[in-house]
């Protein structure tokens, strides 16, 4: 019943937008859902760490979206683990810092640094030297920004209230599901992702208005995506006579073509999304049961009278 459609507004470069007083501005508008660390996913607390006496060096670290891209100057979260699993199996904690570019006190070793923007994060082995130069370190974050949206029938804007988005990876993990990145993101919101594809389950509403895009998103670039819901808001309502009022303490069962249930509610005038398609809508009131076919076109809200004669 719900059919596929994608369309791809724009995909804006970061790296020299004209209009913009830096590269990153563009990702002012950004959900900030919890990080799951890239082969990190367990660590022990910085308190965990322990303080060591040697001398310490300085390494200075920066980050940008791409090989040809400018430092980013705010959004880094920057992470620096011990390489060896404390007691407990996870790896200590050694120091955190946020905003742009860093700058850590490190004794002479081995270490993993981690830095987030947003979703997309990069992992790497540090080994700091006892003497002689220590170079910046200088990651590519190959990363980019996702913003979605969406309408339905051709141009019919949809209620924030009533859109959602679920972010997944697109290739399947070993236990053939696949893995949620963002959960929940609201239209019009920068999400920054790791270069790369992604799965996106679009709801309209809470029945059976759901559609699945794979969209790619290119490193250095915004990608805007608006997809096309094939779906409608029906009011539900028993009435008299055609344009009458609604009469109230009404339970409503609305059916498929294939006779399953799509949705159930109690009231004089429910409101429901449902994808296109061939329904019937069953009214009961008091003792007596009522129903009707009605037909779903997409982008046409529209009221579906159930009449008592």
């Amino acid at each position: 019943m719900n059919r596929l459609s994608i369309v791809l507004l724009s995909a804006f470069a970061f790296l020299t937008p004209p209009n913009l007083a830096g590269a990153q501005d563009a990702f002012g508008n950004t959900a900030d859902p919890k990080i799951a660390l890239p082969g990190l996913t367990e660590y022990a607390p910085a308190d965990s760490a322990a303080d060591g006496a040697a001398v310490r060096r300085t390494v200075r670290m920066e980050a940008a979206l791409t090989e040809a891209g400018e430092p980013l100057k705010y959004g880094l979260t920057w992470r620096i683990f011990h390489p060896t699993p404390g007691p407990d199996g996870k790896l200590p904690l050694l120091a955190t810092s946020e905003g742009g570019s860093a700058e850590f006190e490190f004794e002479p070793g081995d270490y993993f640094l981690h830095v987030a923007f947003g979703r997309a994060g990069v992992t790497k082995k540090l080994t700091v030297p006892k003497d002689g130069p220590i170079e910046k370190q200088h990651i590519v974050m190959e990363a980019g920004g996702l913003m979605l949206n969406a309408v339905s029938g051709i141009d019919a804007r949809i209620p924030v209230t009533q859109l959602r988005f679920n972010i997944y990876k697109a290739e399947e993990g070993i236990d053939g599901e696949q893995q949620l990145v963002v959960e929940d993101v609201k239209p019009n919101t920068i999400v920054r992702l790791n270069a790369g594809t992604y799965h996106i389950v679009s709801d309209y509403g809470s029945v059976n208005a759901v559609i699945r895009s794979d969209i790619r998103v290119e490193a250095g670039k915004l990608t805007e995506a608006v997809i096309q819901h094939r779906a409608a808001q029906l009011t539900l309502k028993l009435v008299a006579e055609a344009g009458g009022e609604a009469i109230a303490d009404t339970a409503w069962s609305i059916l498929t073509s294939g006779g399953d249930v799509v949705s159930e509610s109690v009231g004089a005038f429910p409101t429901i999304v449902l994808a296109e398609g061939e329904y019937t809508a069953i009214a009961r009131n008091k003792t007596k049961v009522y129903q009707r076919d009605f037909t779903v076109v997409a982008g046409r809200n529209e009221d579906v009278e159930v009449l008592l004669n």
